[in-house]
């Protein structure tokens, strides 16, 4: 069972990131940038304990390697999907080819970085992830009461 709502996260400003790889050196940089007080970084070496992870955290933005073994990134977001204020999902890859951004974005997937990270590229996706997730979770409250006046 998930600590707390969507809400509860965006009202006291913690951000969770998921970082989804088997690879410890990909969890490296996302916990370098984004590691301090306003930013909660979870890892995960496979999906099953990623998807355990997102159970018990709200989480807005997952960045996931690309072949996960056993899975791919096609397995984490079939289960982003039926998570309750689904987070945004980055995939990477060091083979990030138009073919991959290509299916990646017509999947789903919010974006598609490469590998090693470039650090302006990555903070500008997780960011840019964040503010549309936040955007998402935010417009049905906000559609809510402007539905009840119309009534």
């Amino acid at each position: 069972m998930k600590d707390h709502s969507a809400f509860e996260s965006l009202r006291t400003n913690t951000i969770t990131i998921l970082s989804v790889s088997p690879h410890e050196q990909d969890h490296s940089p996302v916990k370098g940038l984004f590691g301090n007080s306003r930013w909660k970084v979870l890892t995960a070496s496979n999906i099953s304990t990623a998807r355990a992870l997102l159970e018990e955290h709200d989480t807005s933005v997952v960045v996931c390697e690309c072949d996960l073994m056993p899975g791919t990134w096609i397995d984490m977001l079939d289960h982003i999907r039926a998570v309750s204020n689904p987070p945004v999902l980055i995939v990477t890859s060091r083979l990030a080819d138009d073919r991959l951004w290509a299916e990646a974005l017509n999947l789903g997937a919010y974006d598609v970085l490469s590998k090693p990270f470039d650090r302006t590229e990555l903070l500008r996706s997780v960011r840019l992830a964040w503010e549309h997730w936040r955007r998402e979770i935010e417009l049905p409250a906000k559609v809510t009461p402007v539905m009840r006046a119309a009534s």
